[in-house]
């Protein structure tokens, strides 16, 4: 942890630093044979969970360019990994992607290498969490929210507020919220208490949930703290969080679409919302290695999750919104337009995305930056 602690500080401290540089590939060659991807559990499917959504099988047997994935449960542990190296790929959300290109741990990519770069939605092509100085250091995957789940039986009607795992209270089956409630095992969990507090704390003065001054920054580790009385488990292994809601009588967390698409197939009455203050949510980036070994493939597989189905049937699995708007409705697999809407595409201006808390911020004169948010998170969780 201290080793991390040392990572995060040197590389968010980097971020202001960061300049444009060229895109190192010109052309792309032969296929090395081998791809290997640091990756969110369900984002890199061959059909072994699920024998209808395969996006692996096709590309190797099309490219010669063998597929391994590492599951990575949280951003700061992809962060570790691509530190250490011997990966290509990563799936990288916005609180780390700035980290790893102020690290230099990912190289800019050709954008020009990639035809399918023209289906991009607009809103994602030139965003910040992957474009430095008019650089751009990845391809967009996947984006969707950060969604309230709850158990339908214990809630006949959806919850409209995140005060049902911030603050203590009775749920409407009668019984405290006290231990069947969960939280985020990760610091960038303290922007959802800011978003809260935005509505319910307006005083404050809060403008970004990841943009908070000393005294912002205090109030929500307040809330975090009340929170901790009321957590049954911080979880970060979506399948223990699936486990949990199955046989441990959680009535309600933070999620992601992925398990609340998994538990409704599983028969567990469960569903999600979006409540009335919005949601943080994640825009996920494939980045290439400064490193990589296999940087033909990569390319290669930039391109394929762009032109393929891999958009439109990983939007159904993980319950995302595809980042080729088209793969809605193009029929290129299993998505439709009223899919891509109900995973909260009609939402992306409600959705405050992760990205990496820095001092330099935009909103105020001077910011709590990412470093602090791990160290005093891990003392929420410690009970401090």
């Amino acid at each position: 942890m201290n080793r991390l602690l040392r990572t995060l500080m040197g590389t968010t401290a980097a971020i202001s630093l960061a300049t444009a540089s060229l895109a190192q590939m010109s052309e792309i060659g032969t296929g090395e044979g081998a791809l290997s991807i640091v990756a969110w559990a369900g984002y890199i499917e061959r059909g072994e969970t699920d024998a209808a959504f395969d996006w692996v099988t096709k590309f190797e047997e099309a490219t010669g360019c063998m597929v391994s994935v590492k599951t990575a449960n949280t951003s700061d542990e992809m962060v570790a990994l691509m530190n250490e190296g011997g990966f290509d790929l990563v799936t990288a959300s916005g609180d780390a992607s700035l980290r790893m290109i102020a690290g230099k741990r990912v190289q800019p990519i050709n954008t020009d290498l990639i035809p399918s770069w023209s289906k991009v939605d607009d809103r994602l092509k030139d965003a910040p969490w992957h474009t430095v100085d008019g650089t751009h250091y990845g391809t967009p995957y996947m984006w969707g929210p950060n969604v309230l789940m709850y158990n339908t039986e214990v809630f006949p009607e959806a919850p409209t507020s995140w005060s049902v795992v911030f603050e203590p209270m009775d749920l409407p089956d009668g019984a405290p919220n006290e231990g069947r409630v969960q939280a985020y095992d990760g610091p960038i969990h303290i922007a959802d208490a800011a978003l809260y507090l935005m509505t319910h704390q307006p005083d404050l003065g809060i403008k970004d949930p990841y943009e908070l001054t000393q005294a912002q920054y205090d109030a929500a580790l307040d809330l975090l703290r009340t929170q901790r009385t009321l957590v049954s488990r911080y979880w970060h292994d979506a399948f223990i969080q699936i486990d949990d809601f199955k046989n441990e009588g959680m009535a309600a967390s933070g999620s992601w679409p992925f398990q609340v698409n998994l538990l409704q197939a599983d028969g567990v009455p469960v569903a999600s919302v979006i409540p009335t203050e919005g949601a943080t949510g994640w825009a996920d980036t494939t980045m290439l290695h400064a490193e990589a070994e296999h940087p033909n493939c990569a390319y290669k597989w930039m391109e394929h999750t762009l032109s393929s189905n891999l958009q439109s049937d990983l939007s159904v699995w993980f319950g995302a919104v595809p980042s080729v708007p088209s793969a809605c409705s193009d029929g290129s697999g299993m998505q439709t337009q009223e899919g891509c809407d109900a995973n909260g595409l009609p939402e992306f201006e409600r959705i405050k995305f992760w990205k990496t808390p820095v001092a330099a911020c935009a909103s105020q004169e001077e910011c709590v930056p990412y470093y602090r948010w791990v160290s005093d998170y891990i003392g929420v969780i410690g009970g401090r």
